[in-house]
């Protein structure tokens, strides 16, 4: 485990604990590693969780489909971050969403339970991480009603520019880069793709923004 050290140390479920103190606790919290492929489905939709899963390389996303198949993308996770904490702690009996690998990645396992409840060796550092747990899911919770703010605007130019204003607040910046695909892009904003593109060209001839690829301006 000591090879992903430097992952682990920026996962914030580990804030605030010591190397040493760390690769113990990985140990006693039966914590393993898998790799998966490109499009690989990690947690699939329907199944019962368990598990914190964590980023060690690569990326996935979490997705949800519809029951004729549309797809609405809930989240992209990154190298060092968290999926599946707060079902696994809500121990919901099925996964209303499923995570698919974005490319290639590693991804690091441990049982919520064995977090949520203290061991016989009574670690110290035991306590830091439930608070860095719940610490992420409350996190979580305000980027899930951020998005509700973005896709429950009315027509796709709302739901494209609130998502694009609240980019450039998170950036601090009018120039920024987004980790979404023209496609992905419109399955976070649970609108269709062609309507998508034309809401951009139309907002690109009206000097409100330029955009190349998924570099956006807002001008």
């Amino acid at each position: 485990m000591k090879k992903y050290l430097n992952i682990l140390n920026k996962c914030p479920l580990f804030f605030g604990i010591a190397d040493d103190d760390l690769l113990r606790m990985l140990g006693c919290l039966g914590a393993v590693v898998e790799v998966f492929d490109k499009k690989y489905t990690i947690f699939a939709e329907g199944s019962r969780s368990k598990y914190v899963g964590i980023i060690l390389s690569g990326s996935a996303q979490v997705v949800q489909l519809d029951f004729y198949g549309n797809r609405s993308i809930i989240q992209n996770v990154g190298a060092t971050e968290l999926f599946g904490e707060a079902f696994a702690c809500a121990e919901v009996e099925s996964l209303p969403v499923s995570v698919i690998a974005n490319e290639p990645c590693e991804v690091m396992f441990i049982d919520c339970g064995h977090i949520l409840h203290t061991c016989q060796n009574g670690c110290g550092f035991h306590h830091q991480l439930i608070f860095n747990l719940m610490k992420a899911l409350a996190k979580k919770s305000l980027q899930f009603h951020e998005r509700i703010a973005v896709t429950s605007k009315r027509t796709t130019r709302e739901k494209l520019l609130a998502y694009l204003n609240a980019q450039s607040k998170y950036f601090n910046c009018n120039s920024f880069v987004i980790n979404f695909d023209r496609q992905e892009l419109a399955d976070y904003l649970e609108v269709d793709r062609s309507g998508l593109s034309a809401e951009i060209s139309k907002l690109r001839k009206e000097g409100i923004i330029d955009c190349h690829k998924n570099r956006f301006v807002l001008l």
